[in-house]
C-alpha cells in the first residue's frame, strides 16, 4: 500500500484533496493543479465553493485567472460536501487554529473536521495537517480522532504535519521556492508526506517526527515576533531620546554580519505572529516551564496599537484639538502591504479604540471594500471603505497611515490634510512637513 502510494505522488496520478479554502488552502490547490494532480477542495461555506466552480477568487493572490484555468483543465472542483473524500490520495487539512479568549490553543476547527473525516476515510489514503499547532498535537489530538476510524496508522492510514509558508503580497520567491517542512507520525508516514510534497516545491526539509516540525513552524514565528517586539520597544524608547529608529536600522542593517532588520509598526497581525507564540506558552506550562521571553514580546506588540492611539490623541491635544468628535481617517486596514487580509490585523484596533473615544473615524484600504465579520471586531462589521476623492476632500483633521500600500498616493494624501501620522515609514522619501512618525 505505501508503494502504491508513493508511486501516484512521484507519478502525479494522486487525487489530493484539500480542506479550507482559504489564504492557505486556496493557494496550494493552485500549486497541486498546476503540477498536474487532480484536486478536490472542500469547504463548508457555499459561497466559496460557488465562486471557485465559477472560476471567481477571494483571494487577491490567488487570482480568478488562475483558477479558471485549472478549472478548464479538468483538474479542479469545490465540494462542501465529505462525501469525495473517498476518491482522494492525501487530504491536507488548511482549517483555523486561533487562541481562546484565555489565550489557549482551540484546536476544534480541526477536531471537528477529523471527527466528520472518520466515516469517509478509506485504506491508502495520506492526512497532513497544515494548520499551525503546538508540538505534539498532530499524534495526540488528531491521530486518536483519526484511528476511530479503524484503520492502521503507518500501513492503511498515513498522518503527517507539514507547516504552510505562505508569504501573501511578497515576490521575493515563487512558491515552488519555499522549502516544505515535514514530519510524520511514523516513518512511513514522513517518507509520504516529504514524496507528496517534493511534488510542488524545489526542496522538502524532512525532520524525524510531526512534533519536531511543529516546532519548526513555532520557532519561526517565535523569531519574529520577538524580534519585531524588540525593535517596538527600541523605536517608543529613541523617540523619547530624539533619536530616529529607522535611521539607526537603515544604518545598522550595512552590518555584513550579525544582525538582520527588523522593523517597527502599529503592532502586529496575521494567522501566525499574534498567535502561534502563545501556543507554545501553553505546551510550555504542561512541563512547569514559563516563557517569559515570548509572553514579553507578546504584549509589548498587544501595546502598540494603543501606544499609536495616545499619539493621536496627544498629537491633536498640543493643537487644541479634542479627540471627542475629531475627523479622522485610517489608511490601510490589512495586516500587511498589497494584500486583502486583515486577520488580526492592528489598525482594526486602532480604529475600534478611536471610535470608543468618540472620535468619528473613517478608513480606506483598495483591497478591502467593506470590514468582513470577525471574531474580535463584531462592531466593526460592514463598515466601508471611504473613496479616495473624499479622502483628500479635506474634511479630516488627521489621517493614520497603518498599512503602506502600494496602490496609495501618499504625496497626494499628505497635500490634502493638514496632519498625518505614519507609523511605516512611508512617508519618508516624501519629506513633507505635516507628517509625524510614530
Amino acid at each position: 500500500m505505501l508503494e502504491s502510494l508513493l508511486h501516484r505522488f512521484r507519478a502525479h496520478r494522486a487525487v489530493v484533496g484539500v480542506i479550507g479554502m482559504g489564504y492557505v488552502g486556496l493557494p496550494l490547490v493552485l500549486r497541486f493543479a498546476e503540477a498536474g494532480f487532480k484536486v478536490i477542495g472542500f469547504d463548508s461555506e457555499e459561497e466559496k465553493v460557488r465562486a471557485l466552480n465559477t472560476g471567481k477568487s477571494y483571494i487577491r493572490h490567488c487570482p480568478s485567472e488562475s483558477i479558471g484555468r485549472v478549472l478548464a483543465s479538468g483538474r479542479f472542483a469545490a465540494t462542501t460536501t465529505l462525501e469525495r473524500v473517498p476518491e482522494c490520495d492525501a487530504l491536507l487539512i488548511c482549517l483555523p487554529t486561533p487562541l481562546s479568549p484565555q489565550r489557549e490553543p482551540d484546536l476544534s476547527y480541526v477536531v471537528r473536521m477529523a471527527e466528520a473525516l472518520v466515516e469517509h476515510l478509506r485504506a491508502g489514503q495520506l492526512v497532513v495537517l497544515e494548520s499551525t499547532t503546538y508540538p505534539g498535537a498532530t499524534n495526540d489530538v488528531l491521530r486518536p480522532v483519526l484511528a476511530r476510524s479503524g484503520l492502521v496508522m503507518g500501513r492503511e492510514l498515513f498522518l503527517a504535519f507539514c507547516p504552510e509558508r505562505e508569504d501573501p503580497g511578497s515576490e521575493a520567491f515563487t512558491a515552488d521556492e519555499i522549502p516544505r517542512v515535514v514530519g510524520g507520525v511514523d516513518e512511513a508516514s514522513g517518507d509520504l508526506a516529504e514524496a507528496l510534497y517534493q511534488q510542488i516545491v524545489s526542496r522538502t526539509v524532512r525532520v524525524r517526527d510531526a512534533r519536531t516540525a511543529e516546532a519548526v513552524k513555532l520557532t519561526e514565528n517565535i523569531f519574529r515576533a520577538v524580534n519585531i517586539a524588540l525593535v517596538n520597544e527600541l523605536k517608543l524608547i529613541y523617540s523619547r531620546l530624539g533619536i530616529d529608529i529607522w535611521e539607526v536600522i537603515e544604518a545598522a542593517r550595512t552590518k555584513p554580519f550579525g544582525y538582520m532588520p527588523f522593523y517597527p509598526g502599529p503592532g502586529i497581525g496575521g494567522h501566525c505572529i499574534p498567535i502561534d507564540p502563545f501556543y507554545l506558552t501553553w505546551k510550555a506550562r504542561e512541563v512547569d516551564l514559563s516563557t517569559r521571553f515570548i509572553e514579553l514580546a507578546g504584549e509589548i506588540n498587544r501595546a502598540m496599537p494603543g501606544q499609536i492611539v495616545q499619539v493621536v490623541q496627544e498629537t491633536l491635544n498640543e493643537r487644541g484639538r479634542p479627540l471627542k468628535d475629531a475627523r479622522i481617517v485610517i489608511l490601510g486596514l490589512a495586516y500587511k502591504p498589497d494584500v486583502d487580509d486583515l486577520r488580526e490585523s492592528p489598525a482594526l484596533v486602532i480604529l475600534e479604540e478611536l471610535l470608543r473615544r468618540g472620535a468619528r473615524v473613517d478608513y480606506h484600504d483598495p483591497f478591502i471594500a467593506e470590514i468582513p465579520p470577525t471574531r474580535r471586531h463584531k462592531a466593526l462589521t460592514a463598515l466601508r471603505s471611504l473613496a479616495w476623492e473624499e479622502v483628500l476632500g479635506g474634511n479630516h483633521d488627521l489621517a493614520v497611515i497603518a498599512t503602506g500600500h502600494g496602490k496609495v498616493d501618499y504625496a497626494a494624501l499628505c497635500r490634502a490634510l493638514p496632519l498625518v501620522i505614519d507609523t511605516v515609514n512611508i512617508c519618508r522619501s516624501i519629506a513633507p512637513d505635516n507628517v509625524i512618525y510614530a
